[in-house]
C-alpha cells in the first residue's frame, strides 16, 4: 500500500446512531483504514456513549432538521464547537478527512477550527436547502479551506461546483463487494418477490410509489410479495396500504450485513424507486454487487450507477405505471434480467474498498505536502469569531 502508517481523523457530520449512507460510507473506510494499519479516530454526534466502536469518539447528542428531503440529526454551537476544538488538539493528526463539509454540522465546525491537511468529501446531489442559507456568510471562505475536495458521484460533484462554484474530484462510495458476492440466496425470499431497503417512511424512498404499482403488478403476477428491510413505522405503513394488499407485505426490521447479502441475492427484483436526493446509492452498488435483478428510478446518480439501463431496468421516477411495467418486465423475461445482473455484478467491483480506498490514499498523498500536520487554526478561538462577531 503506498500511503505509509498516518494518524487519520474523520469526521462525520450525521448520527451515528441512524443508519445512513453517509455514516456507513465513514464506518467501513475508518474499518478499511484501520485494517490498512493506520491510526483512526472518528468524531460523530451519538445519542449515547455506549456501544460505540473503539474508533468513535462522541461529540454529543444530534438535533434533528428536515434537509434535503428528509431528517437529517447533526450538531452545530458552540458547545459542539469546543468539543471539536479539543478532539483536534489532542488528536495529532496527519490528515483530517471532513465528509459533508457544507452543511451546519461538525465537519464544518472542523473545517472552520482546523488548518493543515484537510480533505472533504462531498455526498449531497440536491438543491440548495434553506438551512444552508443560515451558514452563507461564512460557509465558503470555510470550504476554500480545504487542501484536497472529493465528491462521490458526478451529480455531487454538480451540486459543489452550482452552489459553492468550486470542483472536486470524483472518488465513489465504497462496497465490500466480495460480501455481497457471497451473499447465499434463501428461498424463503425466492419467487415473485419484490424487495425495497431504507428508511421507508421518507417519501423520497419512494415506497408509495411502488405501492401505488402492485395492482397492476399482482394483475400479471397473482403470487407477488413484498418484503421491506430498513427502519420505520410499520403499523402507520400498513394503514396507508389497500387492507386487500396489506398480507402481501412482510416488514423484516433492521438487517445484519450477512442478512442484507443473503436478501439482495434472493429477491425476484429489487427495486429502487427513489424520487430525488441521492448522489450515489450505496444499497444499489451492493444489489449490483449481489447480482440482483434491479428496477431503479431513473434519477441522475442511479441512471449512470446503472449504465443508463445496462446493469438493471429504469424507470421514469415517480412513474407508477412505468415501474409495474418495467417489473412485469423483469419476472417475464427471466433471462435477459439475469445477463444485466451479471454484468452488474462484474461491474460492481470498481466500488469494492480495494479500488477506492486506493483512490482515497491518492488524494490523502495529494494534499499531505512536506511533514505539515493538523493544527488548530489561529482564527478559531470562539465561537463568536466563527458567526462573524466580535470575540
Amino acid at each position: 500500500m503506498a500511503l505509509t502508517k498516518k494518524r487519520i481523523g474523520l469526521v462525520c457530520p450525521y448520527g451515528w446512531d441512524t443508519p445512513g449512507g453517509v455514516q456507513s460510507h465513514v464506518n467501513d473506510l475508518a474499518q478499511y483504514l484501520i485494517s490498512a494499519g493506520h491510526d483512526v479516530s472518528v468524531l460523530a454526534p451519538t445519542l449515547s456513549d455506549e456501544n460505540l466502536p473503539d474508533f468513535v469518539v462522541s461529540a454529543g447528542r444530534p438535533i434533528s432538521i428536515p434537509y434535503n428531503g428528509a431528517v437529517a440529526r447533526i450538531l452545530f454551537g458552540p458547545i459542539a464547537f469546543a468539543r471539536v476544538r479539543s478532539w483536534i488538539s489532542q488528536g495529532d493528526f496527519d490528515i483530517l478527512h471532513l465528509h459533508e463539509p457544507a452543511i451546519p454540522s461538525i465537519s464544518l465546525l472542523a473545517c472552520y477550527a482546523a488548518e493543515g491537511p484537510l480533505v472533504g468529501t462531498f455526498h449531497a446531489a440536491a438543491k440548495r436547502q434553506k438551512v444552508s442559507f443560515a451558514v452563507v456568510p461564512f460557509l465558503e471562505p470555510v470550504i476554500e479551506k480545504l487542501t484536497a475536495r472529493i465528491a462521490v458521484s458526478e451529480a455531487a460533484r454538480l451540486t459543489l461546483t452550482e452552489h459553492l462554484e468550486t470542483d472536486a474530484i470524483v472518488v465513489p462510495n465504497g462496497i465490500y463487494a466480495d460480501r455481497y458476492r457471497d451473499g447465499v440466496a434463501q428461498s424463503r425470499w425466492q419467487g415473485s418477490t419484490i424487495g425495497f431497503m431504507g428508511r421507508f417512511e421518507e417519501p423520497r424512498k419512494g415506497l408509495p410509489i411502488l405501492i401505488a404499482a402492485l395492482p397492476r403488478i399482482i394483475a400479471n403476477f397473482p403470487d407477488t410479495r413484498i418484503y421491506i428491510a430498513g427502519p420505520g413505522d410499520v403499523n402507520g405503513t400498513l394503514n396507508e396500504i389497500a387492507p386487500i394488499l396489506q398480507e402481501r407485505f412482510q416488514f423484516l426490521g433492521r438487517v445484519s450485513e450477512a442478512e442484507k447479502a443473503d436478501f439482495l441475492s434472493s429477491v425476484g427484483v429489487y427495486v429502487a424507486p427513489n424520487t430525488g436526493g441521492e448522489s450515489f446509492g450505496i444499497i444499489l452498488a451492493e444489489a449490483l454487487a449481489s447480482g440482483a435483478k434491479i428496477v431503479a428510478s431513473n434519477i441522475p446518480a442511479f441512471d449512470s450507477l446503472l449504465g443508463k439501463g445496462a446493469y438493471g431496468a429504469l424507470f421514469d421516477s415517480e412513474n407508477s405505471e412505468d415501474l409495474a411495467e418495467k417489473i412485469i418486465s423483469v419476472f417475464s423475461n427471466p433471462v435477459e434480467a439475469v445477463q444485466k445482473s451479471a454484468l452488474g455484478k462484474e461491474y460492481a467491483q470498481a466500488f469494492d474498498w480495494k479500488v477506492v480506498a486506493e483512490k482515497i490514499f491518492d488524494v490523502y498523498e495529494m494534499a499531505m505536502v512536506g511533514d505539515r500536520k493538523v493544527t488548530l487554526s489561529s482564527d478559531a478561538r470562539s465561537w463568536n469569531r466563527l458567526l462573524g462577531r466580535n470575540s
